[in-house]
């Protein structure tokens, strides 16, 4: 694997983490403010505001797994990448859906870290 596609991997990898821990603290912080104004019911707000948390693990989780996966690479190691393709599925699915269903341009914080993540683990050279 080239090394630059390594690095972008490493770099996307990180604002994927950056991304979970701003959506875990930020965005639960709005979602439950906003919950509040409009008089959510307590146990309807609190399985909502489980979920949200549990998307920022997740999102965290993926990062861990695409950063832990692209130190190993610029080590000289090959590594499966099948991983970091999933997860790169994933964003993209996402964002694309997030985006047709909502005219949202936001979720572009989706698709372009999915779209650089099959860009940095593209190719052959792995032990997929």
């Amino acid at each position: 694997m080239a090394r630059w596609r390594a690095v972008l991997g490493l770099v996307t990898g990180a604002f994927l983490a950056l991304s979970g821990v701003a959506h875990t603290l930020l965005g639960g912080k709005a979602m439950r403010e906003e919950m509040a104004k409009a008089a959510v019911p307590a146990d309807l707000a609190a399985g909502l505001n489980a979920g949200w948390v549990w998307g920022g693990v997740a999102m965290f989780a993926f990062a861990a797994i695409v950063v832990g996966g692209f130190l190993q690479v610029l080590k000289g190691r090959a590594i499966p990448l099948a991983p970091i393709r999933w997860i790169s599925a994933a964003y993209i699915v996402f964002g694309g859906w997030a985006i047709a269903t909502t005219s949202e341009l936001f979720f572009l914080i989706f698709l372009i870290p999915g779209v650089l993540l099959a860009v940095a683990s593209a190719g052959t050279h792995d032990r997929t």
